[in-house]
């Protein structure tokens, strides 16, 4: 994957080869059985709601945000399409669960607001710019109050107010990253992710193209971005996504285009981090583009999404987060897995296969991290993100 040339282009080489391989869109897919109806009294909740972004301007692509239900079996099923949002290529629930953010992948970058409601009847609040272009990542402040952005192409991060009925108001703060200079084969900055670190007062930025994580002390009154730090990796490793470890010390980054994996401290007190040697993913010569790590609520596992290899690579984490300890590779059972979640509860592990456009469903063993299909695959047009509904939402019963 050539990361000189812009990300629109490479989205049209890949879809080039995969347009007569795309699933069925959403609408028409075949669904399970229907799960047992709640005992009356106890009520358990016996199925949940997803959420799936897509690309809506690719042959095949999907005609908004994706949504299904899926049951704690596992079992998963499709539902209608949140249509009036275009290219939502990554989702972003308010602590509420009342309110999803997309970004609109495309040149004139922008974020998107809608409003979920328990009925379907979901609304579209309204769409702001972003200042730049090709938003990749966003991501909600603990506060609830403010959303934040990367815009891969032009390298920059963002900041928006979120109002009282989670809409977005002007942004009030935009970085760009000028420095340092591009690693090997980029032509520039590409903000790839933004992320509030566990302490809640800084945020992190990770940029693929200038092989670098950026740390800014986050004021939460004006809503604006102050960098403290900035870590480099290895020239040419290009970070993509950086996960921490629940005890808030460690953060594990996946390099996606020298196909490694960093364990990386961290200093909570100073916003400081610190990467270490690079990794293997278990994957094996050739490219592999890891996407996304996870780690277990408990801390003891990590998975790593690869694209390439199309598996998810497990890890055992100890000395309190301090080391990965490779385990195995599984796999994923779909065609490049682009993004990775867990189920509110941690048992279910959910991937969406981009070029298979499909959604693959694992059983997360508490005791050994083992991983376990559930059945069979989702038909979801161009899946490249998958967001479960909170626990506490209001609709995600």
């Amino acid at each position: 994957m050539n990361h000189a040339t812009s990300r629109r282009a490479v989205l049209g080489a890949l879809f080039a080869g995969a347009a007569l391989t795309v699933a069925p869109a959403l609408p028409g897919s075949p669904r399970p059985a229907p799960e047992p109806a709640p005992t009356v009294g106890s009520r358990p909740r016996t199925t949940r709601q997803l959420l799936l972004g897509t690309y809506t301007s690719v042959e095949g692509g999907g005609r908004g945000i994706g949504t299904a239900s899926y049951a704690t079996t596992g079992a998963i099923s499709a539902g209608p399409a949140i249509t009036g949002v275009d290219n939502p290529s990554y989702l972003a629930m308010h602590p509420s669960g009342a309110t999803v953010y997309a970004v609109d992948e495309q040149d004139r970058g922008g974020v998107t607001a809608v409003a979920l409601s328990p009925d379907g009847g979901h609304r579209v609040l309204g769409t702001r710019s972003t200042g730049g272009a090709g938003p990749t990542h966003l991501s909600v402040h603990p506060t609830g109050r403010w959303l934040l952005t990367a815009n891969y192409t032009s390298g920059s991060v963002v900041v928006h107010p979120i109002r009282g009925d989670g809409s977005l108001g002007e942004r009030t703060d935009l970085v760009a990253h000028t420095a340092p200079p591009p690693g090997p084969g980029q032509d520039g900055p590409h903000a790839h992710q933004i992320v509030t670190s566990p302490d809640g007062d800084h945020v992190l930025a990770v940029d693929l193209g200038n092989d670098s994580v950026y740390t800014y002390r986050f004021d939460e009154h004006r809503g604006t971005l102050d960098q403290v730090s900035c870590a480099a990796v290895r020239p040419g490793a290009g970070p993509r996504h950086i996960t921490f470890h629940p005890g808030g010390r460690f953060a594990y980054l996946a390099c996606e285009v020298d196909n490694t994996a960093v364990v990386c401290g961290y200093d909570p007190a100073t916003g400081i981090l610190s990467p270490g040697a690079p990794q293997s993913t278990g994957t094996g010569a050739g490219a592999s583009y890891p996407a996304q790590f996870l780690v277990t609520g408990d801390g003891r596992f990590a998975y790593l999404a690869n694209r390439g290899h199309n598996s998810l690579t497990r890890y055992a984490v100890e000395d309190d987060g301090a080391v990965l300890r490779l385990l195995d590779t599984v796999p994923v059972g779909g065609d490049f897995p682009r993004q990775i979640a867990f189920s509110p509860d941690g048992k279910l592990l959910f991937a969406a296969n981009q070029r298979s456009s499909t959604v693959t469903v694992f059983r997360v063993d508490a005791r050994s991290g083992g991983l376990t299909r559930t059945g069979g695959a989702l038909p979801a047009p161009v899946a490249v993100c998958v967001l479960p509904y909170p626990s506490t939402s209001p609709v995600g019963d």
